[in-house]
Order: C-alpha cells, then sequence, then structure tokens
C-alpha cells in the first residue's frame, strides 16, 4: 500500500463534503450528535464554503492510497482564540477536519495525515501539533490519544462551543518514532499557507 499526500485542488471538494456527509451519518447511527446542527456543529453548507477557503488558501491536504482519494485534512495556523491562548497559537499549527473514508478505515491513513501536519509544522518553525476535539465525543478522544496525543484541557470559552477538547502533541514525537518529519532538502519556505509543501509518504 502506497500513501501520498497532495494538496486539495478545488475539484475535490465534492469528495471532502461526500467524506463530511459519510462520517456525520455515521456518527448520528451511533447516538453521537457530533457535527449535527443541533448541537451547534457546522451545517453541510458552512463546511463546504471553510473547506474551499482553505483550498483556495493551500491549507487542505488529499491523502491517496494507491492513487485513490482516501482522507482530508485542514491544516492552519488558526483556530478559535476562546481556545486555545496567543502564545499557543504562535508555535503551532492547528489540525482541522480530518476525515478518512471508510472503506480506507484501520490502514493509518490518518495518522499519516497527522504526522504530515508535524512536518509541516516543522517546516515552519512551530513546534507542536495541535486540534480541538468534539467535547462528547470520547471514542475521537481516545483516536488522539493513540495516535500520541495529549488532552490540555477542556476549554470553557463564553461562548458555548461543543467541541472543546483540546489536545496537542509535539513535533520531536514523530522523530522518535521514526515518523515522516523531514522537508526535502533545498526546499523553498515562503509565508505559511501560499505555496504548498508536498511530502509524499510510502509504507
Amino acid at each position: 500500500m502506497t500513501v501520498q499526500i497532495r494538496p486539495a485542488v478545488l475539484d475535490d471538494l465534492a469528495l471532502i463534503r461526500r467524506l463530511r456527509l459519510q462520517r456525520s451519518s455515521w456518527l448520528a447511527a451511533r447516538g453521537s450528535d457530533q457535527w449535527s446542527t443541533r448541537a451547534a456543529g457546522l451545517s453541510i453548507d458552512y463546511f463546504a464554503r471553510a473547506v474551499s477557503r482553505a483550498v483556495a488558501a493551500w491549507e487542505t491536504w488529499i491523502a491517496e492510497v494507491d492513487g485513490e482519494p482516501a482522507a482530508t485534512i485542514t491544516i492552519n495556523d488558526r483556530a478559535d482564540r476562546e481556545l486555545w491562548t496567543s502564545a499557543e497559537l504562535a508555535d503551532a499549527l492547528i489540525v482541522h477536519y480530518l476525515i478518512v473514508d471508510f472503506r480506507f478505515a484501520g490502514y493509518g491513513v490518518g495518522q499519516r495525515l497527522l504526522a504530515h501536519a508535524a512536518a509541516l509544522a516543522r517546516a515552519h518553525g512551530r513546534r507542536w501539533v495541535r486540534l480541538d476535539a468534539w467535547t462528547a465525543n470520547t471514542d475521537l478522544h481516545a483516536y488522539y490519544r493513540r495516535a500520541g496525543f495529549r488532552l490540555v484541557r477542556v476549554a470553557a470559552p463564553r461562548d458555548p462551543s461543543p467541541s472543546c477538547a483540546l489536545f496537542e502533541r509535539h513535533v520531536d514525537d514523530w522523530l522518535l518514532e521514526g515518523g515522516p518529519i523531514s522537508t526535502p532538502a533545498g526546499f523553498p519556505m515562503t509565508q505559511l499557507a501560499r505555496d504548498p509543501i508536498v511530502l509524499p509518504v510510502s509504507g
């Protein structure tokens, strides 16, 4: 199996929307309110607009397994400032919208995308990969713990948010595991979210 990670393009928006709907339906069938509008989750239309902006800014990535799109992630340096402090945001890249197609569940594709986030963080001089997870989804919390993240805190913003479980992992942790964390030699560094950093991963 070969996993390659590439920047998303506008033609991928239908795929990303489908992955979100697939995951939302699966969660709802199991009694979870994650991403439901009744629990203040993003509507699918709002989600699609947000991802469209992220794609245009080179912040969204697609993992392909043997050439077939299998998962997506958005990585940037922005988050709700009521969740993370300014200092925490200044030293991290933030993971959003990590979604794996069920056909590729269990193959470690999500782990590869998280390692890619760490590679981008290191390339941009950031020491942490951080994310917020749905507060009530303890299965999701367990997934991130298995991926090496630790729970920092459950935030309590002034405006209630359904996604307040804050997790982080230091980029050096991937190095200790021998993960794919380096950029190609001589790769030109530019301002964050301008030119994509392409890091194919094989395994």
